[in-house]
């Protein structure tokens, strides 16, 4: 059985769920192998199972894998094997390996094996060993293919927490970790504990149960789902991003829609100042840029998500911008991205100020 580790992992968090037999898990984000093992492990917990990991070697040290499933201790139930390793094993093993796996599902044992390899492309898919594992195992693809994947699990993730985010607060929150899975569910554990510590204290690590030595990984958050969620908007989430800055992006975006420059330099000048992540200010100036290019070509703004409130300042925007110089914000706001990854040797708060300064129509350079 094959599935993707979206489809798969919301399966482990059940409570009780058949953790015997073959696992194996391939992919190149070694959080998403974590969270894989986070979640098995309450259940090998739960089942009294010993667990042990083992680094291959070599092809031979797939026999000391075999040699530890058959062993059978007077403490524990039985044996939760997690291997790391890119050896693949050799026709005999493999003849071990499916043996081990219908015994398994006759339940003549209780044994589990995870095996943690890299992406493996489709020409290794198409190979022995690992039609041994789709055909009586489980088979995870722990890889990403786009950011609707990305979110879709940080939102499982969130949810564990006891947080639910709104979809503006989703995107300031990838554009301030720079779409990097890590980073954002490190935000998402640090929102928790700010907005909800009943129900963060059931997420945090737990050492405990780390086996002998054998097993030196921190737990993650296999938590209980909570049974109601603290929501956030994008104040809630710019609150508990912002540092000491006398000024918020939100202000920033207020003098920039209505036109008052001199304010705007004073703004950037203040983040600038007090540290303000550069990611942050890109993303208020891009958002208000993309729907200000997107009002000028007829769109409804409450169709876009702008607040009434400040749908009249947005429209104030329009009035002062013109199709041709809204056509070259998307070049400016890349150039700005680039500086902000080190890609180009122009300051990003230049540039950013820049990009502010445009929006509020005060425009530093003409194109020629």
């Amino acid at each position: 059985m094959q599935d993707t580790f979206i489809q798969a992992y919301p399966k482990l968090l059940q409570p009780s769920v058949a953790v015997a037999g073959l696992w194996l898990a391939h992919g190149d984000e070694p959080l998403l192998s974590q969270w894989l093992i986070d979640a098995m492990r309450p259940h090998w917990r739960a089942q009294n199972y010993a667990i042990k990991r083992i680094e291959l070697i070599s092809v031979k040290s797939w026999q000391e894998v075999l040699s530890e499933l058959g062993s059978q201790s007077l403490f524990d139930d039985a044996s939760a094997l997690i291997v790391t390793g890119n050896h693949k094993p050799d026709k005999a093993v493999i003849a071990e390996l499916e043996r081990f796996a219908v015994d398994a599902q006759t339940g003549a044992h209780s044994h589990s094996l995870l095996w943690l390899t890299p992406k493996q492309d489709k020409r290794a898919q198409s190979s022995k060993w690992f039609a041994a594992f789709a055909q009586y195992g489980h088979i995870i693809d722990c890889n990403l293919y786009n950011e609707k994947q990305r979110q879709q699990l940080l939102q499982t993730q969130a949810q564990q927490f006891g947080l639910t985010l709104s979809q503006d607060a989703w995107q300031l929150l990838m554009s301030h970790t720079e779409h990097h899975l890590l980073s954002a569910y490190q935000t998402l554990w640090r929102l928790s504990y700010l907005f909800a510590p009943q129900l963060s204290a059931n997420t945090h690590v737990d050492n405990s149960h780390l086996d002998n030595g054998h097993d030196a990984d921190q737990a993650g958050s296999a938590a209980k789902n909570p049974t109601t969620n603290v929501a956030l908007d994008i104040k809630d989430l710019q609150a508990a991003l912002v540092s000491d800055a006398q000024f918020s992006v939100f202000d920033l975006s207020d003098a920039m829609l209505v036109g008052n420059s001199a304010q705007v330099a004073k703004i950037i000048f203040q983040l600038k100042a007090t540290d303000e992540p550069t990611t942050l200010v890109l993303w208020a100036i891009s958002k208000d840029m993309r729907q200000i290019i997107q009002l000028l070509d007829g769109q409804d703004p409450q169709a876009l998500g702008i607040w009434r409130s400040k749908q009249g300042l947005y429209q104030q925007a329009c009035r002062r911008q013109s199709k041709t110089h809204t056509a070259e914000w998307p070049a400016l706001l890349y150039r700005c991205d680039q500086a902000i990854k080190g890609l180009i040797r122009q300051p990003a708060w230049e540039l950013l100020l820049q990009a502010a300064l445009e929006l509020s129509g005060k425009r530093l350079f003409t194109a020629q």
